[in-house]
């Protein structure tokens, strides 16, 4: 049999393998990342307007910071308030949680940052430098540094453990007020009214600013480190390339004029999230830059969004509402009896 002949017979028996390969085994559909479009619960915060609202570092508990000078910690998965903290002057703005859910800081309009005990609700010390309201405050990975950036255009940052309440560091290059900031590692990404995105490494000191024409409302690490993402009051989100600048996406259809409002993108950086000024959230596919989904969470500004650190969850709050969403309807306590009736 000629060597020809054989490999005819090779390359028809591999054939007709791979057509009992496709029979047998048919290849399952590309999953579709979900997005969290199923409203699960509506919390009524009773602390005037909500003005920031936050996940935790695990994601089963959520702050909200109100203008009623208060911020409170709540149950994500049951909607129940578990404690108030009352100490700031003002109207609070932003907050966040410490890796081990121990601490809490806030910063607020009275411009100072609070660091709070979380189980006693009392404040461990109360920070005060900044020359104007207080717009972002962020713990660092070890929760052994507090970083505020204000109107008054300066990151302060304050090490928790110091008995000096003096900060330890300040940084100054903003030429108008601090809006943003999210510290990821040794780097500080900041965002300022000036139109420009800071990204200082902290460990080398060195300074990339890249400009974009327009007040900076938000910035955001992704989660591969890559990339940061940037709202402004030309109501654009931009992608950009965090070594080189270079504007990897722009996501428009949004309203964002006036309001100092949230951006993020999703968990596993698949999606880009923005507030937006028409009572919607918008969801864009991150690589097409397609706008994927618009929620409608109601009739004013949608203030505020966080987005679940690991699941397809996300926070949203408009006036004095704090809305949970998920990918799936949640199985009510009602479901669950009906299942065990039905099994039993």
């Amino acid at each position: 049999m000629s060597l020809g002949h054989l490999q005819h017979q090779a390359t028809h028996a591999e054939d007709h393998a791979e057509q009992k390969c496709e029979m047998s085994f048919p290849q399952p559909k590309p999953e579709v990342p979900q997005l969290p479009q199923n409203l699960l619960r509506t919390i009524d915060c009773q602390q005037g307007a909500v003005r920031a609202v936050r996940f935790n570092a695990d994601g089963n508990y959520l702050l909200s910071c109100g203008s009623d000078k208060s911020l409170k910690l709540w149950s994500v998965s049951r909607g129940t308030l578990l404690k108030t903290y009352s100490g700031h002057g003002y109207e609070v703005l932003d907050a966040d949680g410490s890796y081990d859910n121990s601490q809490l800081c806030s910063c607020s309009s009275d411009k100072t940052v609070i660091l709070w005990d979380v189980a006693t609700g009392q404040v461990t010390r109360k920070l005060r430098g900044h020359a104007g309201k207080v717009n972002c405050v962020q713990f660092n990975e070890e929760a052994t540094v507090i970083l505020s950036g204000s109107i008054d255009g300066t990151v302060r940052c304050w090490d928790t453990r110091s008995r000096k309440f003096d900060p330890i560091q300040i940084l100054d290059e903003a030429q108008d007020g601090v809006s943003s900031l999210k510290v990821s590692e040794h780097e500080l990404l900041t965002g300022s009214v000036d139109g420009r995105v800071r990204r200082y490494d902290l460990r080398m000191g060195q300074l990339h600013v890249d400009f974009i024409n327009s007040p900076i409302t938000c910035v955001c690490f992704s989660a591969d480190g890559q990339c940061t993402l940037t709202s402004s009051l030309d109501s654009t989100v931009r992608l950009l390339d965090k070594s080189t600048g270079e504007m990897l996406g722009e996501y428009t259809g949004h309203k964002m004029k006036g309001y100092k409002l949230d951006c993020c993108l999703s968990s596993k950086d698949t999606h880009v999230l923005s507030c937006s000024e028409d009572g919607h959230v918008y969801c864009w596919d991150l690589v097409e830059g397609s706008l994927m989904l618009k929620l409608p969470v109601g009739k004013a500004v949608v203030q505020s969004l966080s987005f679940h650190p690991s699941e397809t969850r996300l926070l949203t709050a408009m006036e004095g509402r704090v809305q949970v969403w998920g990918a799936e309807p949640e199985e009510t306590e009602e479901d669950v009896v009906v299942v065990q009736q039905e099994k039993a």
